[in-house]
């Protein structure tokens, strides 16, 4: 009798679990990354009129599993959306392309506050999981929009990134051509 009520609750867990997976993949239910989401402007500060070149909602990811899953359940990347990934620490980063469908920008910034480097990343092919493509940085975080964005800004290597927590900001300024703001972030 007991072995019977163990299988039963077995197979009820099986179930949601499956239909769980079944309503994330059909985009009924979001994904396991944080709620928090911001808005990222970029404007030119050497303008007086405040309008922004470009405005970037973000998904924050700051776990370990929000940051393994990152854009690999997207659909797309719209222009003006992109993902944020937040560390404690600047170290060495390796993004892999793991099933993404589209590609994208990838902006590693170090605990400088500097931009270290920007990836143009291909998405996977046809016969392709996206394990092999790799792209490596120095970051405490890292920026993800779509493929072409940072080109179409002319955000750079060597932008300045500046981050204010308890106001839930932060600017990266360039080099005195444009500042990206980025709110909400937690």
């Amino acid at each position: 009798m007991a072995f019977e009520r163990g299988w039963k609750a077995l197979l009820i867990i099986a179930t949601l679990s499956i239909v769980g997976i079944a309503l994330v993949q059909a985009g009924f239910v979001s994904g396991p990354w944080s709620p928090e989401n911001g808005e990222t402007r970029v404007v030119d500060p050497e303008t007086d009129s405040g309008d922004p070149k470009a405005v970037i909602d973000v998904e924050v990811a700051d776990s370990s599993r929000e940051r393994y899953i990152g854009l690999s359940n997207h659909g797309s990347l719209e222009s003006g959306n992109g993902m944020l990934f937040v560390y404690d620490d600047e170290q060495d980063l390796t993004y892999v392309m793991r099933k993404m469908d589209f590609p994208i920008d990838i902006i590693f910034i170090g605990a400088d506050h500097e931009i270290t480097s920007i990836h143009h990343a291909r998405a996977p092919g046809p016969n392709e999981d996206g394990n092999d493509i790799k792209y490596s940085g120095r970051g405490k975080w890292v920026l993800e929009v779509p493929r072409g964005y940072t080109n179409e800004t002319g955000i750079e290597a060597g932008d300045e990134v500046e981050i204010d927590l308890e106001s839930n900001q932060t600017i990266i300024t360039g080099q005195g051509a444009s500042a990206v703001i980025l709110e909400g972030v937690a």
